[in-house]
C-alpha cells in the first residue's frame, strides 16, 4: 500500500498534534454533486452503483477532486448487511430503502446468520481495496457500519419509519427476540468492519442514526451495549498504525460520557450539541468529530464562514477535532457552499494549532 501522504484525520482521532482541523463531511460523496448524479445514471440503481467497484471508486474520489479534504469515505449503503441476509431489499421512488422479508418473530430472527464478508459482501471489500489502491496514498479511507440498533429498526419496520412502532414494540413486550437479533447483528458488524480494516479501511465509522429515538436506559441496554460489544471485537491495529474508531449516535449528546466509556477513539456529535460543553464533559477521554447543521450550507459562503469560525472557537485549541456536519450533506445544497465550508476550515483552523 503507498504511504500515507496527510494523516491529520488519523492523527487528531488520536488527539495527536496537527498543523490544522482536519475535515470531511459525511455523505460528501452524494448527490448535491452533478458528476455523482452522472455516475449513478450511468449504474442504473442505488444499490448497482455500490455493488460496480469502478462506479463506486469513482464516486468515493469525486468529492476529493473538487475539495482539500481530509479523508474519504467508503461509498455503501448502511443496509448493506440486512441486504445479505437475504431480506430482500430495494429501494422505492418517495419512500427509500423497503425490505420485502421483514423481521418480525423470534422465527423470523432464527434464519437470520452472519453473511460471508468475502462471498455475500465481497463487493464490498472490493470497493474498500480499489479506493485504497486509486487513492495512493492521498488521504486515508473512513469504513464504516450501521449500528446493531439503527440496523433492526429497518429490518423490524420493513423500511423507513417516523414512530418506530414495530420495533419499539419488540424490545418492550419480547425483548428476548430484539437481544437475539441485536445480539446476531453485533457479531455481523464487527466481522464486516474488521473484513474493511483488513481490505484497507484506516478507521472506522458506527453511525448509529436511530439510537437517539429510545429512552436513556434503552439506549444504554438495546444500543450502546452492542456497539461496546462490537468496539470490543474490533481490529485496532494494521498496517503499522491504529485504527480509529468513531461513534456516533444522531440524538446522542445527553449520553457522551457514556459513549466515551465504550473504549472508542472519538465521539461524532449532531449539531444540537454543543462542542466546547462536549469537550468539556468527555475531556481527554476521546476526539470530537462535527458539528456544524447541514442546513447551515444553505446560508451564503460568509455566514458558513462565520459558524466555521465560531465552531472552531467553541472547541478551541488543541487537537482532538474534526471538523464535520452533524449529519449528511443535503442532496440540494450548493456545490460552491460545500467548498466555502471546506476552505474555511483550511484558512481559519491553523491558529488553534500553533
Amino acid at each position: 500500500m503507498a504511504e500515507l501522504k496527510n494523516d491529520r484525520f488519523l492523527r487528531a482521532l488520536l488527539r495527536q498534534p496537527v498543523d490544522r482541523t482536519p475535515v470531511w463531511m459525511m455523505r460528501q460523496a452524494g448527490r448535491y454533486l452533478p458528476e455523482y448524479r452522472q455516475t449513478r445514471a450511468q449504474a442504473g440503481s442505488f444499490m448497482d452503483l455500490c455493488r460496480n467497484t469502478e462506479l463506486a471508486t469513482e464516486v468515493t474520489l469525486q468529492p476529493l477532486r473538487r475539495f482539500p479534504l481530509d479523508a474519504a469515505i467508503l461509498f455503501s449503503d448502511i443496509l448493506t448487511i440486512p441486504d445479505a441476509m437475504g431480506l430482500g431489499l430495494r429501494f422505492a421512488p418517495g419512500e427509500g430503502p423497503l425490505f420485502d422479508h421483514p423481521v418480525r418473530s423470534g422465527a423470523d430472527v432464527a434464519k437470520l446468520g452472519v453473511p460471508d464478508m468475502e462471498d455475500d459482501l465481497g463487493y464490498v471489500m472490493d470497493a474498500v481495496r480499489s479506493i485504497r489502491s486509486a487513492l495512493a496514498g492521498q488521504v486515508p479511507l473512513i469504513g464504516f457500519s450501521g449500528s446493531p440498533w439503527t440496523l433492526a429498526t429497518y429490518m423490524v419496520e420493513g423500511g423507513s419509519s417516523k414512530t418506530f412502532g414495530k420495533v419499539k414494540a419488540m424490545i418492550y413486550d419480547d425483548p428476548d427476540t430484539a437481544h437475539r437479533l441485536l445480539s446476531l447483528l453485533a457479531d455481523a458488524v464487527t466481522a464486516y468492519l474488521n473484513a474493511q480494516i483488513q481490505a484497507g479501511a484506516q478507521a472506522v465509522q458506527i453511525f448509529d442514526t436511530w439510537g437517539g429515538v429510545l429512552t436513556p436506559r434503552d439506549y444504554q441496554t438495546f444500543s450502546l451495549d452492542y456497539m461496546a460489544r462490537i468496539i470490543d471485537g474490533l481490529i485496532r491495529q494494521h498496517e503499522g498504525r491504529r485504527v480509529p474508531v468513531i461513534l456516533f449516535t444522531k440524538g446522542g449528546g445527553q449520553w457522551l460520557e457514556a459513549m466515551a466509556a465504550t473504549g472508542a477513539d472519538a465521539l461524532g456529535l449532531d449539531w444540537t450539541t454543543s462542542l466546547g460543553e462536549a469537550r468539556r464533559r468527555v475531556g481527554d477521554q476521546v476526539a470530537l468529530q462535527g458539528n456544524m447543521d447541514p442546513s447551515m450550507l444553505y446560508a451564503s459562503p460568509e455566514r458558513i464562514r462565520h459558524e466555521v469560525e465560531a465552531l472552531l472557537n467553541d472547541f478551541g485549541p488543541g487537537s482532538g477535532h474534526v471538523m464535520n456536519l452533524g449529519h449528511g450533506i443535503h442532496p440540494d445544497v450548493p456545490v460552491a457552499h460545500a467548498q466555502a465550508f471546506v476552505q474555511a476550515v483550511v484558512e481559519l483552523s491553523p491558529r488553534f494549532h500553533t
